[in-house]
């Protein structure tokens, strides 16, 4: 018990010095020139969430028919942009600069030391949206590691509900996501819908999940 006690706090040692790190980069990425606030509702999100998002629209390439959205890390710095297309453009998202290295997204306050993890911005924001305001994402089940996983326990964190997508695949990850929760004294509780996803809940079935 003593030798996994120190090997937590190494753990979390380590993991403070890498945000005293982060917060010491600089400003990072900066917002286009020219960027528009995005104010409607697509997909029925409410435009004061997408605002509280910081969502924009530009006229960059890469940016066209999207929605764009600036990712922040720990340190609240801008380290990439992800655009939704709108109409059924490729790729889906777009993400900017490429190759970025995307975090746990958004930085948000535990409800009772309880934060909850979804695979896709979108599952995020809807559930935001819908007023479960502890849900953050990992930007798609392979890119989530016991790193950002022990960042969360220097937020206040010790209950994490996994909710995945509700298919086969999204069920293989949350297993492997609640065994590196497991190796960190992170409590992990998977949340399963069948056929379907967070990003699809309506308010009734938001209301129902917070009862």
């Amino acid at each position: 018990f003593g030798e996994k006690a120190n090997q937590l706090q190494l753990r979390r040692e380590n993991l403070k010095k890498k945000i005293r790190q982060k917060m010491a980069e600089g400003a990072g990425l900066s917002m286009p020139s020219g960027y528009l606030p995005y104010s409607g509702n697509w997909r029925g999100i409410k435009p004061e969430t997408y605002s509280a998002f910081g969502a924009f629209t530009h006229h960059e390439k890469d940016h066209i028919g999207r929605i764009v959205f600036p990712i922040k890390d720990i340190g609240g710095r801008v380290v990439a942009f992800n655009g939704r297309h709108m109409s059924g453009g490729v790729p889906k998202y777009m993400i900017t600069p490429r190759g970025a290295k995307m975090p746990l997204f958004p930085t948000v306050k535990a409800l009772k030391n309880t934060v909850i993890l979804v695979e896709g911005i979108y599952d995020a924001i809807n559930l935001h949206d819908k007023g479960l305001t502890n849900a953050i994402c990992c930007f798609g089940t392979n890119n989530i590691n016991e790193e950002k996983l022990g960042l969360l326990t220097l937020q206040g964190v010790t209950n994490i509900d996994i909710f995945f997508d509700g298919d086969e695949a999204g069920q293989k990850a949350a297993e492997k996501v609640k065994d590196m929760c497991e190796k960190i004294d992170l409590i992990p509780r998977n949340i399963y819908l069948e056929n379907t996803d967070p990003g699809a809940l309506v308010e009734s079935q938001v209301e129902k999940l917070k009862r």
